[in-house]
């Protein structure tokens, strides 16, 4: 599936990985949930670059990036949050939120969520499941709307 009908899916609700859609855009649980809680916000309507928005909407943007870490937190009882925008691979403006525990294997707990190794992050068994993460994405989606 390409990138804009992926996200088109996730904007209609076709995806169960929709968190929610907020001013800024949609939050998203990640394809992988190698760590339990692990989100995206992607700017909805698409953009290219965080450039892009106008001042408002960019603010509002980043600000919507901070509540949803502030949420994972909360609901993961996570030890900290590490964010991320990257847009090397996909040509969308989208932010990474993972949530860090420190049951974290030590050789890669001080560093950045992909020095994981690419077999924990991709094994089968932490691929986002309905069945399996849907509790965890309501209980996001309850905390972000009891923000406001």
């Amino acid at each position: 599936m390409n990138w804009v009908a992926r996200v088109e899916a996730l904007a209609s609700g076709e995806d169960p990985k929709l968190v929610l859609r907020v001013p800024a855009g949609l939050v998203v649980m990640g394809d992988s949930q190698w760590l339990p809680g692990y989100c995206l916000l992607i700017a909805y309507p698409p953009v290219s670059h965080l450039t892009d928005l106008k001042d408002a909407v960019r603010t509002e943007y980043l600000a919507e990036i901070a509540r949803i870490g502030e949420v994972i937190q909360a609901v993961t009882q996570a030890k900290r949050m590490n964010y991320a925008i990257y847009g090397n691979l996909d040509p969308f403006l989208h932010t990474h939120v993972w949530p860090r525990f420190e049951s974290e294997d030590p050789s890669v707990a001080t560093k950045p969520p992909l020095s994981h190794p690419e077999s924990l992050r991709d094994d089968p068994i932490h691929r986002f499941d309905q069945v399996k993460h849907g509790n965890l994405r309501e209980r996001i989606k309850t905390a972000r709307a009891e923000l406001g």
